[in-house]
């Protein structure tokens, strides 16, 4: 089944660069942008649009199916083991970010502090 455009948790975004995510919100759909699974128990039926009246969604045209895409039972796994590389790496990214925000307050407030000394030793040279 392609993907559900009507579902709740169907999600399309285009970008500047003219790329597009076709997406399920709960991450249920590993073939996606192509198709959703057939069983999906989340398939819930949009019934509000962003002005909260009924309307159509419109979205670029989805690329062309590889051929491999609903043979190999692997693409699922493939995508898990992909997600699982990033929120691994996710912890250490945000450690690493959090040390440099921290870097950058230290030398912030070094800074502030010695504009204070010479605005006070200025204005000690006036009197």
């Amino acid at each position: 089944m392609p993907m559900r455009q009507d579902c709740k948790y169907f999600e399309s975004r285009s970008y500047p660069n003219g790329e597009t995510v076709r997406k399920c919100d709960l991450d249920l759909a590993p073939e996606a942008p192509w198709r959703c699974p057939d069983d999906c128990s989340a398939y819930e039926r949009r019934m509000v649009d962003v002005n909260w009246s009924h309307g159509s969604l419109v979205t670029p045209p989805t690329p062309a199916e590889p051929k491999s895409v609903g043979t190999d039972s692997s693409i699922g796994a493939l995508l898990d083991a992909a997600e699982d590389i990033v929120n691994d790496a996710a912890p250490q990214v945000l450690a690493d970010l959090e040390k440099e925000s921290k870097k950058e307050n230290a030398l912030r407030k070094f800074r502030v502090r010695g504009q204070r000394k010479a605005k006070r030793h200025r204005r000690r040279r006036r009197l």
